[in-house]
């Protein structure tokens, strides 16, 4: 009897400091409340302590959850689970999977325990955070050892373990034997492939898709972005729009390079209008990608309002702007931006550096390009990469230094790629430097020997200096290695949808027309101005102003 009164004692303590628990939300707090549990001996109670691991996970209080943990002489499962929570919302994931093991190794004062239903979501968590697929192998086949019943949240988290390590095949094994499957089944296995660059996969699982959310649409946008398929990347976009999506933030910014790329003003100009009506342009990584595309599509002047507008600007602002301002001519300008950027206390980054190297060679600045060259590591400690040197080469071989350059190019510390010796290449035929030329070609023949254009270019080079024979041996190896020229291509936008053009390809169905104009121009250009306008106003593509 005595025994009995003691539990119900004990228990009637519980539930008094029950409500203590619940309206906590402060460290101060909790620390007055756990001195008072001590007073009336609860530290050893199991319900008490995993309420107070939970306060400490949401407050971030790692440390202070293990203590508690630790001075539970028997921690339950509910402990065990909370302990396994918090460490996991820390990505401590080794003592995640330590604290599963002390499970498995648990010998009770009573009987065993063992993990239950809400332990291996964390622990399986862990496992993909460690990127260990076998041990996350073996957590697997311990959810059917115990006899556990595999729930939805479970088998996502196998799913998503299984993508994080590339272990395509077990996630798609996971996928086909759920029974049910929500967004976030769909999501982790169309993730998992556009990671790989699967991207017809991933479009085939994403049009089977029953239920799409704007996170479905965005990965797609995202991933057919990141591997160049930009088209494809505002042919999603504008599929969402049509099934009433209403796009975020985050899909904004992964789409806006694709309009970049393709040059579509018009579509970027109405991402503009659409976030700032929803408030989106207090985002700044938004106001950097509407920036990079008036930038990228020749609307500069556009792309420094929007930065002088913005109320609070990163480093990648300031990169971004000086870039746009470099590829535009305006050298002087991205300089005097780079200057006010350090006046503002703002910390370059290497991207923020080429952008103001390619600025100098623009203008061909070879001073000032060499102080900003030798500033990155002597006064903000960055390591030159290959952008800066191919940069320095650029600078180098546009005003003139050819002999430095090639200097600069043998003493790299890294290898020099294609596009370093196609520089030197090039300035070889501006200044007419055939030895050079000949030693740049030699590289290129082993880095890109697919590539005509830089025969093209060497056989120019001989031919600007008269070398008829050194563009006769050029001719000849293009013909004996059957090599062929990159057909040329264009883009344009118009009436929001981006055409491209490539030189030899008859497929567009207007393509009897161009050709018709096109020799109509060559015939007459004022019958051909004409009948260019006639046609356009015809086909509604737009009017001449």
């Amino acid at each position: 009897m005595a025994a009995k009164v003691g539990v119900l004692t004990i228990r009637g303590l519980e539930d008094m400091f029950i409500p203590m628990l619940r309206k906590c939300n402060k460290m101060e707090r909790l620390k007055r409340i756990q001195a008072q549990m001590v007073k009336f001996s609860l530290s050893q109670s199991n319900f008490l302590a995993t309420r107070m691991v939970d306060i400490c996970d949401q407050n971030g209080e790692i440390k202070y959850a293990s203590l508690v943990f630790k001075q539970v002489v028997e921690p339950n499962i509910f402990l065990y689970n909370a302990m396994i929570r918090a460490y996991t919302h820390n990505h401590m994931y080794i003592v995640t999977i330590n604290v599963y093991k002390q499970i498995l190794s648990h010998k009770g004062f009573e009987e065993p325990i063992l993990p239950d239903r809400y332990t291996y979501p964390f622990v399986i968590r862990s496992c993909g955070g460690l990127l260990n697929v076998s041990l996350g192998r073996q957590v697997h086949g311990h959810v059917f050892k115990f006899g556990l019943k595999c729930t939805i949240v479970i088998e996502n988290s196998l799913l998503d373990m299984y993508v994080k390590c590339d272990e395509m095949t077990n996630a798609h094994i996971v996928f086909e034997e759920m029974i049910e499957r929500d967004v976030i089944s769909w999501n982790s296995l169309i993730t998992g492939h556009i990671k790989l660059g699967q991207m017809r996969r991933a479009r085939a699982l994403f049009d089977e898709m029953p239920n799409k959310t704007i996170v479905s649409w965005t990965t797609m946008i995202s991933g057919y972005t990141k591997i160049g398929c930009y088209g494809d990347a505002l042919d999603v976009f504008r599929g969402m729009q049509m099934v009433g999506m209403q796009p975020d933030w985050i899909s904004l910014v992964a789409v806006l390079p694709a309009c970049a790329k393709l040059g579509a003003l018009e579509l970027g100009k109405w991402i503009h209008f659409y976030a700032d009506k929803n408030g989106f342009l207090k985002k700044t990584c938004v106001c950097n990608a509407l920036i990079e595309m008036y930038a990228k599509c020749g609307s500069v002047n556009q792309a420094w309002q929007l930065f002088s507008q913005m109320p609070e600007r990163d480093v990648i602002s300031w990169s971004t702007m000086i870039a746009g301002l470099a590829n535009h001519g305006k050298a002087l300008e991205a300089i005097e931006l780079f200057l006010a950027m350090q006046r503002k206390n703002v910390e370059p980054n290497e991207i923020t550096f080429v952008g103001l190297l390619s600025a100098c060679g623009h203008a061909g600045l070879l001073d000032e390009g060499l102080k900003y060259f030798d500033s990155m590591s002597n006064d903000y400690n960055i390591k030159p990469g290959v952008e800066h040197y191919s940069c320095l080469v650029d600078l180098l071989g546009r005003t003139g230094h050819l002999d430095r350059a090639l200097q600069v190019v043998k003493s790299m510390p890294m290898k020099p790629d294609a596009a370093i010796w196609g520089s030197l290449l090039s300035s070889c035929r501006t200044h007419h430097r055939l030895e050079i030329a000949v030693i740049a070609m030699e590289n290129l023949l082993e880095l890109e020997p697919e590539d005509t254009g830089n025969f093209v270019l060497l056989a120019n080079i001989y031919a600007d200096l008269g070398k008829w024979d050194g563009v006769s041996r050029m001719r000849k190896f293009i013909r004996r290695k059957s090599m062929k020229k990159t057909p040329g291509c264009s883009l344009i936008e118009v009436n929001n949808a981006v055409q491209e053009f490539v030189s030899g390809d008859d497929s567009k169905t207007f393509s009897k027309d161009i050709y018709q104009v096109l020799e109509s121009l060559a015939l007459d250009q004022t019958t051909g101005s004409d009948l260019i306008e006639t046609m356009f106003e015809d086909q509604g593509w737009f009017a001449f102003q």
